[in-house]
């Protein structure tokens, strides 16, 4: 099992950056790939960035790419969502989440085995 706890979320103006940290308890984080999504109340989750176990690929969604970066820090167990170039539509609730995928499912919700609780990324114009 591994349990999964973000922070690093807030209130934030257009342009600012954060740094989200998932930090894993448990198991170590190396033996699996890494993700974040986000949801907003009425939509589906969806995917933001991606890395594939033992920092192999990293993949992002259209959204995040050039202003995101997924980073992570075996020694602390620990992953990192840095966010650059805050938009409002980027506002959402941010999970971390854990699993095993591939080039072609990493942006699969089901690939993904562990979820963490989640912190809300309010970003104001």
């Amino acid at each position: 099992q591994v349990q999964l706890v973000e922070s690093g979320g807030g209130l934030v103006q257009a342009g600012d950056s954060l740094r989200l940290s998932c930090a894993a308890s448990g198991r170590t984080l190396s033996s699996y790939g890494v993700g974040w999504f986000r949801q907003v109340p009425g939509k589906e989750r969806e995917f933001v960035a991606a890395n594939r176990w033992r920092g192999g690929n990293t993949y992002y969604a259209d959204s995040a790419k050039g202003r995101f970066t997924i980073t992570r820090d075996n020694s602390k167990n620990t992953v990192y969502l840095q966010m650059n170039s805050l938009k409002p539509e980027d506002t959402a609730v941010y999970y971390c989440a854990a699993g095993n995928f591939i080039s072609s499912t990493y942006k699969r919700r089901e690939s993904y085995y562990y979820w963490g609780q989640g912190t809300q990324v309010t970003v104001s114009s």
